[in-house]
């Protein structure tokens, strides 16, 4: 079993910025090996991928609306990911989630919610107008 957690979340101005972590821990884990996602999901909307991470962290990917404005990051001696997000939007407001896939295959992009084993709880975002 994997447990994330993810922290971060509040309430914050449009134009201003936000970093979320996802703490990971488990037994007999191993959190080096994992391909990591950030997701989020806002009222009356289905999932949307934000960004994820390979396990060694040299390549990322973003979704369309988050690109040159969000990064994400890993520091796998401390088992945590990040979601550096600026310039935030009316339209970013939602529930982050983070995600733990445990066999990311070699063509991994991190894009489908289906293939990530491991969820954390959330949390909320929301960026006034």
């Amino acid at each position: 079993q994997v447990q994330l957690v993810e922290s971060g979340g509040g309430l914050v101005q449009a134009g201003g910025s936000l970093r979320l972590s996802c703490a990971a821990s488990g037994h007999s884990f191993t959190f080096r090996l994992y391909g990591m996602g950030w997701f989020r999901q806002a009222p009356g909307k289905e999932r949307e991928f934000v960004a994820a991470i390979s396990y060694g962290g040299a390549n990322l990917y973003y979704g369309d609306s988050v690109k040159h404005r969000f990064t994400i990051a890993r520091d796998n001696a401390k088992n945590m990911v990040y979601l550096q997000m600026r310039n935030l939007k009316p339209e970013d407001t939602a529930v982050y989630y983070c995600a733990a896939d445990v066999n990311p295959l070699r063509d991994w992009r991190g894009q489908i919610s289906s293939e990530y084993d491991y969820w954390g709880q959330g949390t909320q975002v929301t960026v006034s107008s």
